[in-house]
């Protein structure tokens, strides 16, 4: 189990520190229906994030496993794919990182957040962990991780649920911050949103040149061995 856990730990953390679904979080929690659009926010989020995490495990796991009971071969040949496309997005993150005095634009959606339903806002959380480029690539890469390690049934369970519950920090924090921080949650929270849209381009491009080169380097050793 140790090594399943191991294995997925930096994307969890690498979904876990994305700006964008905190940012929206915060933004739905100042609206006059915050914790409720909050919550299915959260649920959403940690839903999508649990289908796809299961999916692909459940795929590395047993379609196209050996009779030694090894990872399916393919694996790894995703987790190499998926490191050149990390430090594709890293290099990439880093040319379109805005300049000083420039600031990013808030999409459309995020402006007309405050009429958001319940509904909507689990449907948003669904997007944004699932369709979203990078969270869809390191949700992937994080599974085939969980499937190729040697872990047993049990280990790779506790690996995807941890998985889920890392990842989904970025949602589950202020929303516990909201309804727990009292009449200090809104500057707590305020400060969160401006500081992670002000690092938001360092901060991606470092975790995913580091997952790339971890990614490439692990396909590269389970191909040769």
């Amino acid at each position: 189990m140790g090594d399943a856990v191991g294995q997925m730990l930096a994307s969890a953390v690498g979904i876990a520190i994305s700006p964008l679904p905190l940012i929206a979080v915060v933004l739905m929690l100042a609206t006059p229906r915050g914790k409720v659009n909050g919550m299915a926010f959260t649920l959403g989020w940690m839903v999508t994030l649990g289908v796809i995490t299961t999916v692909v495990v459940l795929a590395g796991s047993g379609a196209g496993a050996d009779d030694g009971g090894a990872p399916a071969r393919w694996t790894y040949w995703l987790k190499l794919a998926l490191g050149v496309l990390f430090l594709l997005m890293g290099a990439k993150q880093w040319k379109d990182r805005p300049h000083t005095g420039q600031e990013h634009a808030l999409p459309a959606w995020m402006r007309a957040i405050d009429r958001i339903t319940p509904g909507r806002a689990a449907g948003l959380a669904a997007l944004l962990s699932g369709a979203n480029p990078k969270n869809l690539v390191l949700t992937i890469g994080g599974a085939a991780s969980i499937a190729s390690s040697p872990a047993g049934v049990g280990g790779k369970v506790v690996a995807g649920v941890l998985f889920v519950v890392v990842g989904s920090v970025c949602v589950l924090l202020p929303l516990l911050v909201y309804v727990f921080g009292g009449s200090r949650s809104a500057a707590v929270l305020g400060g969160w949103k401006a500081w992670m849209g002000e690092h938001n381009s360092a901060i991606m491009t470092v975790v995913l040149v580091l997952l790339g080169a971890k990614y490439v380097g692990d396909a590269i050793s389970g191909l040769t061995s």
